[in-house]
This record gives structure tokens, sequence and C-alpha cells, in this order.
């Protein structure tokens, strides 16, 4: 029994098959526990989906490239930390198709800049880069102040990323459009209804600009809401081997 090895090195054949078979095994060993789970991804309380602005910002985000130079994983190395936060969460990605993780970095990782920055500074930030941050090497987005957003394309874009996965309700995409408005205009007589539809969304003017509703409202909004909905107080507490 034990000179069976001698069987396989010998006959390519043989051992062609006994590779399949054993490659197969593990593969269904590790592929078929996930037939029977509903999520890999553990559940975190604050994680919600974007609203249709945020939604809108994070298109424009992927558009003009911004991911080839500013990743959103915080790694869970005690320099990282230090400098952007509590590491990258999965649940925090849940809702993003696709997802902005990386470690290539021209620029800072973005995965904590929600509320780190100014509506006012980022708008500077976008349209002269270099007025607020001397050394940056960032192309200027002033032309994002003169797009309009475009509203009626909202509904769609939720049912597009309802088919992959993301939990919107026939209520989020029939008010897909007047959400959009009613997140750039916080005197907006259904501020009530998209707050409950959206729970701790950030309801103002972004760009500056109350009389429209731009592609800059829409990036900023993404901005200021990435890494803000979990409140890491509570895994600082729990994790085990904590790095802060």
């Amino acid at each position: 029994m034990w000179n069976f090895h001698k069987l396989l090195e010998k006959h390519t054949m043989i051992l062609i098959v006994g590779i399949l078979i054993v490659v197969s095994l593990g593969g269904l060993v590790q592929i078929t526990p996930l037939f029977f789970i509903e999520s890999t991804i553990e559940r975190v309380e604050g994680v919600r989906p974007y609203t249709p602005l945020e939604l809108a910002g994070r298109q424009i985000y992927i558009r003009e490239g911004c991911y080839t130079c500013h990743s959103q994983m915080i790694r869970p190395l005690r320099d990282e930390v230090e400098r952007y936060g509590h590491y990258s969460l999965a649940a925090e990605s849940m809702y993003d198709h696709p997802f902005q993780w990386g470690s290539k970095r021209t620029g800072p990782d973005l995965a904590r800049v929600g509320g780190r920055y100014s509506d006012e500074w980022q708008r500077d930030h976008l349209i002269n880069p270099r007025s607020v941050v001397p050394e940056s090497v960032m192309p200027p987005y002033a032309f994002l102040q003169r797009a309009d957003v475009d509203a009626g394309r909202a509904a769609a874009h939720l049912r597009a990323n309802r088919v992959v996965g993301v939990p919107y309700t026939d209520d989020m995409v029939a008010n897909a459009a007047g959400d959009m408005r009613t997140q750039g205009d916080p005197t907006a007589a259904d501020y009530d209804a998209f707050t409950a539809r959206y729970p701790n969304a950030v309801v103002r003017d972004f760009d500056g600009d109350p009389s429209r509703l731009t592609e800059m409202d829409a990036l900023i909004a993404y901005l200021q809401h990435l890494g803000t909905g979990v409140d890491f107080s509570t895994y600082e507490a729990e994790a085990p081997g904590n790095l802060r």
C-alpha cells in the first residue's frame, strides 16, 4: 500500500485523474456550504443602501476614475488604523457594485472621509485641489458644478441595483427622483418621509448653490457618507488584539 504512489508517478493519466478527484472533493467541501447560507457577510447595524443622490455620486466617482488613485479599504495594520481610522468591515461594502477595495494609493484612502472635511472644503478641493492641498497631483473637477444631475434616471438606477441584491423597496424606487431632490433641499416638504426611508442620511445643499442639483452635489453627498454608517466605538472595545 505504501508503494501506491509509484503507480501515480509512472502513469500520467492516472495521476491527472487523481488530481482532478482531489481538487473536485476539495472544491465541493468549500463551495457546498455556500448554498445553505443566506450571506457570507455579517450584517452590521447602521449600514444602509445609498440614497439616490449618494448613488449618483458614486457613479460619478467611478465614471471619473477616482478609484484609480483612491482605495476604500483600511487594512488591519497599525499605521493604516492610526492614519485613517478603524479597519474596513466587509459589511460596509455589501451594497457596493462594484466595491472599491484595494491597496493602490496615489491619494489617501477614502473609506473614512465622510464628515472629516466640510462641504466647502470638498467643493474647493474638487474645483482646484491645490488650493487646499498644495502638493496634490489630483486633476480639477470644476465642471461637476456646471452639470445638473439627472434625477430622471434615479429609479432605473435603484432597480438595477435591486437586481444584484441591494434591498431597495418599491417605495424607494417610486420616490427615487423626489428623494434625490429632497436630499439637496432641507426645506423640502417630504423631508420626514425621506429620512424614514434612509435613516441618518444628511440633508443639505452640498455644493453651495441651492438653486440647482448638480453632479458636484451628488459627489460630495457620496463622499460625506463614506464611513459614517457604523458606530465603531463598539468594535474598538470588542475587537481582538485592539489596534488603536
